[in-house]
C-alpha cells in the first residue's frame, strides 16, 4: 500500500481536487477557483514526471486564470448592473478571435515542445503534437469559463476525450479516469448552463 501511495498519491490527490473543481464549475460556484488552484499545483509535479511539458506549463496558466476567474466571478458585474455575472454565448467575430488565438497558441507551444528540451538538456516531450493541441484548446476554454461563455463546455468535451487517450497511452490511469469524469461533467455542465442562459 505504501508503494502504491508513493507512486500514485499525487495523481490521486490531483484527480480528487479536479473533480471537486468540476463540481463547483458546473454549479457556478466561486469555490471552483481555489480548488482549481490546488489541483494545478499538484498536477505540475505529476505532468513533469510524465514528460508532458505542455500540460505542465498549462497548470501555471491555470493558476493565473483561476485567480482571474475568482476575481471576475466575485467582482464582475452583469450587463444589467447586478453583482451576478451571467452566462453568455460567443458570437460572430469572437469565435474567429478565439480560433485564431488557439492556432497561434498551438504553433507557439509546439515550437517550444520541439526545440526547447534540447536546449535545457531534458528529455523531449513524449507526445508533442497532441500535448500542444490539448494545451492550446484548454487555454482558450479556460479563459471562456472565466468569462462564463457557455460554449467552453463543448470545447472541453473534445479536449477531455483527446486527453483521456493521451493519459491512457502514458499509463496515467487516474488522470485518464479523471478525463472520463471531465467529459461527462462537460456534457452535464453544458446542459445545466443552457437552462440558465439569458
Amino acid at each position: 500500500m505504501a508503494e502504491f501511495i508513493r507512486v500514485y498519491g499525487l495523481e490521486i490527490a490531483g484527480t480528487l481536487a479536479s473533480i471537486v473543481y468540476l463540481y463547483y464549475s458546473i454549479r457556478e460556484r466561486v469555490w471552483c477557483w481555489p480548488w482549481g488552484i490546488f489541483a494545478s499545483i499538484i498536477s505540475i509535479a505529476v505532468f513533469f514526471s510524465a514528460r508532458l511539458y505542455a500540460d505542465m506549463g498549462l497548470q501555471f496558466y491555470y493558476l493565473f486564470i483561476s485567480l482571474y476567474g475568482w476575481y471576475y466571478w466575485l467582482y464582475g458585474k452583469s450587463r444589467q448592473g447586478g453583482d451576478y455575472v451571467e452566462i453568455i454565448r460567443a458570437k460572430g467575430l469572437q469565435w474567429l478571435y478565439l480560433f485564431l488565438a488557439g492556432v497561434v497558441l498551438y504553433i507557439m507551444i509546439l515550437g517550444v515542445l520541439l526545440f526547447v528540451p534540447d536546449r535545457l538538456q531534458i528529455e523531449k516531450s513524449s507526445m508533442p503534437y497532441l500535448d500542444a493541441l490539448t494545451t492550446a484548446a484548454s487555454i482558450v476554454a479556460t479563459w471562456m469559463l472565466a468569462r462564463k461563455i457557455i460554449q467552453h463546455w463543448l470545447i472541453w468535451i473534445v479536449v477531455d476525450v483527446m486527453s483521456m487517450g493521451m493519459y491512457l497511452h502514458k499509463g496515467m490511469y487516474f488522470y485518464a479516469f479523471l478525463f472520463v469524469v471531465f467529459s461527462a461533467g462537460a456534457l452535464f455542465g453544458y446542459v445545466e448552463w443552457r437552462k440558465k442562459i439569458a
